[in-house]
């Protein structure tokens, strides 16, 4: 036998060798998956989320209130991967800090989605021991950034409705600071407080215009010049004033209404009339106990000649409670109206030149007090 025969032999037999190998390395339909990782493979480790808000579904939270963590884009390797939500305390003075971790154990099972980014709510029971000496609440990832924070309050709430006329005395600037008093089962507990914030002069340029009457309906022996005022000015033009004749005699009509023709060419000199703008704001001041504040404040009709109606609820401490929540002072409200904004320690000159006004205010004479 030839060497080169021996040689061609070889590589026939290599060459049916690897198709044979290919065909037993092929996967079929019926094999299923590939698996991700071998049969033996596990990790623990350490996942992170991205935000977390801490509430009790009311705006002031009380110490017995139920508390719910809620947690955005959590990461925990896998679907199949998280182990648990585990929420460690630490107190520090008054501040009770809540740093939720995630702990995930990986194995070889399939998952649809390698990067899992759920949100969900967690409810957090806390006992009183935990809550001792506590008044606020935070919430901080594994970087000890604040996501949030709340305040705990001890006490209870007290909802009032009560109604004020509002009467004319309020409607005229001179009478500034002006207020009205509230009684509500013998006792104050709030005022409408106007006062006067600034004055703002100006000048509204005029001429007089001539107009003549086109529909004559009594003949009159004397008639004299009546000048017909706008009930509004501008400020950026001149302001043209028709002259109209009325009877001397009161009593007798010259000229019917409507039929006056006004003459823009026959103008009288230009003359000014000095103005002033009295720029006034309305409130409403209430004193509170000591470290109260308001849940919830509505009100309606706040304008003169109208009844203006309240509905607040208020917060009430406990005599042991030592923290105070947001409020103008420890002892006073102060609401802007309209809008509703607290006037709080934020912009503490308004807040004590409104308080002083409030002290010095008058009460207004004609005031109406109602009771539902």
């Amino acid at each position: 036998m030839s060497g080169n025969f021996l040689k061609r032999t070889f590589l026939l037999c290599a060459s049916l060798w690897l198709v044979l190998l290919s065909f037993a390395g092929c996967e079929y339909s019926s094999d299923g998956p590939l698996k991700p990782s071998s049969s033996k493979y596990e990790s623990d480790g350490e996942g992170y989320f991205l935000s977390a808000d801490l509430d009790s579904g009311s705006n002031i939270h009380l110490a017995s209130d139920t508390l719910y963590l809620g947690m955005q884009k959590i990461w925990s390797f896998s679907n199949c991967a998280l182990k648990s939500i585990d929420l460690d305390y630490q107190k520090e003075d008054s501040i009770l800090w809540i740093a939720p971790t995630i702990a995930y154990h990986a194995t070889e099972e399939d998952c649809p989605a390698p990067i899992y980014r759920p949100d969900t709510v967690l409810k957090v029971l806390l006992d009183d021991e935990a809550l001792d000496g506590i008044g606020q609440i935070n919430v901080k990832n594994d970087k000890d950034s604040t996501l949030d924070s709340i305040l705990l309050r001890r006490g209870s709430f007290e909802l009032d409705t009560f109604n004020v006329y509002v009467d004319s005395s309020f409607s005229d600037p001179k009478s500034l600071p002006l207020k009205t008093k509230v009684k509500r089962h013998g006792k104050h507990t709030g005022s409408i407080l106007k006062v006067l914030d600034s004055l703002t002069p100006r000048v509204f340029y005029w001429r007089t215009m001539k107009s003549a009457c086109t529909n004559r309906v009594d003949m009159c022996d004397e008639v004299v010049p009546d000048t017909v005022y706008p009930t509004s000015w501008s400020i950026s033009d001149t302001n043209l004033v028709p002259v109209h004749y009325a009877c001397a005699d009161t009593n007798l009509t010259y000229c019917i209404n409507g039929k006056w023709k006004d003459d823009s060419t026959a103008l009288g000199k230009l003359q000014e009339r000095p103005d002033t703008i009295w720029n006034s704001s309305t409130y409403y001041v209430e004193e509170v106990p000591e470290c109260a504040t308001f849940d919830g404040f509505n009100y309606v009709n706040v304008a003169v000649g109208y009844t203006a109606r309240f509905i607040r609820r208020m917060f009430v401490p406990d005599e042991d409670e030592t923290f105070c929540g947001p409020s103008t002072t420890e002892t006073m409200m102060i609401f802007k109206l309209p809008g509703g904004m607290v006037m709080d320690n934020d912009s503490v000159k308004v807040v004590d030149d409104l308080l002083k006004a409030w002290k010095k205010a008058e009460v207004a004479p004609d005031t109406l007090i109602t009771e539902d």
